[in-house]
């Protein structure tokens, strides 16, 4: 039990079985990943922590803390920190995680995309921003450029990953992009090639959940085993953290909510339909209710209109309203259906939450069949910021879990530790 819930928790795979007729496995192998698993996290969640305290919180013997520690060590996962100070006695050696380990990490959206460079604690050394093509082979070309490019500025690192986030659906069985709408891509393999380049695991996640990742990952809310993230730019994703794990379904299309059509007689929607929640609630929604109200031939951007919203201009305030009203309504379809107990929203009208979240928060409360409603709240980072945060995440959960031995798919080198050339 202990290791089905641990491994689920964030976990971007489906959830692996354990042959427990092999005593062996369970009672050494499986017992020592876990408990690698379990200091690893604390180590990263309470640092910097002693080898005391370390026992002490996990409830492990001193002498089991002391030699995974130790291993964690030589793997050059961990390092020794600062010299504690006691009143008598030995003087404990604080344990921290090794921030000389870095991740390359890339946020794609339409028009704009980001590429950085974070260490294993979500810290950011460097990022740059490249506009993002239509066609994805030449996004792919530039991306590569940029990563590279990146590496070089830090080539005293270890790079542990690659981690992509981008807004559409990967597909885990062919690898693939399979559903990219606001991106205006077809299926396309953009997994394989920059393995391939960089010698490196590569790991893709839908940008809504990778804003759940960071928020598990983060976001410090140990306690909270079922919510959703709500991701609005230039479209609309849901991100479900359902019972402790991240909800895939099939194909890797779960939560498609934004896509889900509230009046077949409505604007076109980019994925093809008439209607969908994200035609009334993204960015894109907001700057059309705008040009409605606005003659003016010369529209301006979303970051335009939340500056003049910001500075009280009534045009751009109402649009903004008229898409609150329509994010709270669409929520009423995720409380409805998940019943979650907080729905967190990751998109750049939070900037102006005082205002637009108790709009947000009315539509959707109207929708609660019984009992109490879940809790709303902004995403703890803006959204890029969290969308990276998240690839972050979605790199090192696999190391901070206990490893299943055999399950490697990836075409890529088993060592996906290189140094910058």
């Amino acid at each position: 039990m202990l290791l089905l819930s641990f491994y689920g928790f964030g976990s971007r795979t489906e959830m692996r079985r354990i042959d427990f007729t092999n005593t062996m496995v369970a009672s050494s192998e499986t017992a020592r990943d876990i408990n690698r698993g379990v200091l690893l996290n604390l180590i990263r969640r309470r640092q910097p922590i002693s080898r005391a305290d370390l026992a002490r919180v996990s409830g492990l013997q001193r002498s089991t803390v002391s030699l995974i520690t130790e291993q964690l060590i030589r793997e050059k996962w961990v390092v020794y920190g600062a010299m504690g100070r006691l009143p008598r006695g030995r003087r404990p050696t604080f344990l921290r995680l090794n921030d000389r380990r870095a991740i390359v990490v890339a946020d794609l959206r339409p028009g704009q995309s980001t590429v950085a460079v974070a260490d294993v604690n979500g810290h950011f050394l460097s990022q740059e921003a490249m506009p993002t093509p239509t066609d994805p082979k030449t996004t792919l070309e530039q991306l590569l450029a940029r990563m590279r490019h990146q590496m070089k500025l830090h080539s005293d690192r270890v790079f542990e990953g690659v981690g992509i986030s981008f807004s559409g659906r990967f597909d885990l069985t062919s690898k693939h992009v399979v559903f990219a709408p606001n991106l205006k891509w077809s299926e396309f393999d953009l997994k394989g090639p920059i393995e391939k380049a960089t010698g490196m695991w590569v790991d893709i996640e839908n940008a809504a959940n990778a804003c759940v990742l960071a928020e598990v990952w983060f976001g410090h809310i140990e306690k909270v085993r079922d919510l959703v993230v709500v991701t609005i730019a230039e479209g609309l994703g849901t991100g479900i953290f359902s019972n402790g794990q991240l909800v895939r379904g099939l194909n890797g299309m779960a939560g498609e909510f934004g896509h889900v059509s509230l009046d077949p007689d409505g604007p076109a929607c980019a994925c093809g339909q008439r209607g969908c929640w994200e035609v009334f609630a993204s960015n894109r929604a907001a700057l059309r209710y705008y040009h409605e109200s606005n003659a003016s031939s010369k529209g301006p951007t979303f970051q335009d209109l939340m500056v003049l919203a910001e500075g009280g201009d009534p045009l751009a305030l109402k649009a903004l309203e008229k898409m609150a009203h329509a994010i709270g309504r669409g929520m009423r379809m995720i409380v409805a259906g998940l019943a979650p107990e907080e729905i967190v929203v990751a998109a750049e009208l939070t900037r102006m939450w005082d205002r637009f979240g108790p709009i947000i928060e009315a539509e959707m409360v109207s929708g609660v069949l019984g009992g109490r409603a879940p809790r709303l709240r902004p995403a703890i980072a803006e959204p890029s910021m969290a969308r990276l945060r998240g690839t972050v995440a979605l790199v090192l959960q696999k190391h901070f879990g206990p490893s299943i031995r055999g399950m490697q798919t990836s075409t890529a080198p088993k060592r996906a530790v290189v140094r910058a050339q």
